[in-house]
């Protein structure tokens, strides 16, 4: 339980994920509370449990949401492109209109008959030239235009699909948020369940670090876009917990670093399974401040290395962003950006 409650899953971005991350680390410090606490224990470890499952939902509610988003784009962009080209079509028909027309004035006749019937052969030679290049013309106008109307078609067809995944997208990310706000719900009756003083020992549980942790990194100070996250994070202790947010008012474990690299220029995943592969992996041992720190086998809980062991992190609701020490939870992964 403990390694649940450390960090709340970037998934979790909306708020969800610094709220199980925090619950997640202080599951993992129950592990250690002596046998004689059960019932305290029990209490706990469902709570760590719930977290952790409210991270997962979180992560896949993050992601179904930034999907969401980029097939509104998609689908912008697309309705954007069918307009100009119904405009474009529009304008090749106008054209064919005339050309057409100048057709019809000036052919009307059976070309042998206007032959023999003009007054002024040379006259009417010059015009059957003049009429083969508006039909020359007319053709590649036709053509064009057939052209145009299958792009036109296309576009429709695949920006008609977008909207069915953007649709699918949308009911995703409902049921999703049910499932966050259901388990952060009983989450929350769980705790308020606990006494004052059991509550404060589990939140001090959810601080505890694991002794069985490798050497992690140095205090090494960071330079560079590494320096401007570090810097960024530090401004947001003390800003609550909010599932689902990246910022600046609030923030879920993913949403504080996506918004603290954002502030170095950097563009990272809104979720924590994203950020773990936003850079290059390195050893535990070689860890340095501004390196993203994931956590469990599916990074569902993130936070930034700060050196001397510690990390800031979104927790959980309730929690604020806060140092914490770097082995909360386990399954640590360290990311280079």
């Amino acid at each position: 339980m403990g390694s649940h409650r450390r960090l709340a899953s970037p998934g979790f971005d909306r708020g969800t994920n610094a709220a199980l991350c925090v619950m997640s680390a202080a599951a993992a410090a129950l592990g250690v509370v002596p046998a004689a606490a059960e019932p305290q224990d029990d209490t706990g470890a469902k709570v760590d449990r719930l977290y952790e499952e409210a991270e997962k939902a979180t992560e896949a509610y993050n992601k179904a949401d930034e999907r969401a988003d980029e097939l509104r784009g998609q689908v912008s962009r697309a309705q954007d492109r069918i307009a100009r080209q119904q405009e474009n079509i529009n304008s090749k028909r106008d054209v064919l209109g005339s050309l057409a027309g100048a057709q019809y004035r000036s052919g009307g006749l059976d070309p042998s008959l206007a032959l023999l019937l003009s007054d002024d052969p040379e006259d009417y030679l010059d015009k059957a030239a003049a009429l083969a290049r508006i039909s020359a013309h007319q053709a590649g106008e036709l053509k064009e235009l057939q052209d145009a109307m299958r792009e036109l078609a296309q576009e429709r067809s695949e920006a008609a699909g977008k909207l069915v995944e953007l649709e699918k997208s949308r009911k995703a990310v409902v049921a999703h948020k049910r499932t966050v706000e259901r388990k952060l719900a009983l989450a929350r009756k769980l705790l308020n369940s606990l006494t004052e003083s059991d509550r404060a020992a589990y939140d001090r549980a959810s601080r505890s670090g694991r002794a069985d942790l490798p050497g992690f990194g140095s205090g090494v100070p960071a330079t560079g876009r590494a320096a401007a996250a570090v810097a960024a994070a530090q401004s947001a202790l003390g800003r609550p917990y909010i599932w689902g947010a990246n910022g600046p008012s609030g923030f879920d474990c993913s949403g504080l670093i996506q918004w603290s690299y954002a502030q170095a220029g950097v563009s990272l995943p809104r979720t924590s399974q994203g950020q773990r592969y936003a850079g290059r992996q390195v050893p535990i041992s070689e860890a340095q401040p501004g390196d993203v720190v994931t956590y469990r086998s599916d990074a569902s809980h993130v936070g930034m290395y700060m050196g001397n062991g510690q990390v800031i992190h979104a927790p959980y609701p309730g929690a604020p962003v806060r140092y914490d020490p770097v082995g909360m939870i386990p399954g640590a992964t360290v990311t280079r950006v």
